[in-house]
């Protein structure tokens, strides 16, 4: 499992193929992934002043994130088409509402022709510092990645939406 780090980086980390690969990829925010967060201020406040978050990036790698190679490799890290059923590999990557039309038709390139979109409807928003503008952003997108068989996943028999709510979690670790 490669977890806060570059793909890149797989080497170091002996992966085995996978059934199902989760990634969120750098939203191409630049030097502005904190501009409509608390986080660009001083204790979450303008008055105080910009934290050493302003103008800065989420990750350093996120300025050289290129989603061509990415989707190669994760194309080459999922596990060939099984005969068995329930056994499909499929890959979620989690990205912006106007990064999906681009990484479908990446996908398609390496092989992973089907997909299904997902939309996580939230009960806050991150765009709290644009909340005088009335409309915000309270929505994530994600994108399922198949080859040729529809990847199972096992919810105790309830049906699983596109379309989930999602609320918020304030546990602290």
């Amino acid at each position: 499992m490669i977890f806060n780090d570059h793909y890149q980086n797989f080497k170091r980390y002996n992966l085995h193929k996978a059934q199902l690969i989760i990634a969120d990829i750098p939203y191409n925010l630049g030097n502005n992934a904190y501009a409509s967060n608390p986080a660009w201020y001083l204790d979450g406040d303008n008055k105080n002043g910009e934290s050493d978050l302003a103008g800065k990036e989420f990750f350093d790698t996120d300025k050289n994130f290129k989603p061509a190679e990415f989707m190669h490799f994760c194309s080459q890290m999922l596990k060939k088409e099984p005969k068995e059923k329930g056994k499909a590999p499929a890959m979620i990557v989690f990205c912006a509402y106007d990064q999906q039309m681009y990484l479908i038709e990446l996908a398609k390139r390496y092989g992973l022709n089907n997909y299904i979109n997902l939309v996580f409807r939230k009960n806050f928003s991150a765009q709290v510092l644009k909340a005088n503008m009335k409309v915000v952003g309270n929505c994530e997108y994600g994108i399922i990645f198949y080859r040729d068989k529809l990847p199972k996943f096992n919810n105790n028999g309830k049906m699983i939406f596109n379309c989930m709510d999602w609320e918020r979690d304030d546990i602290i670790y």
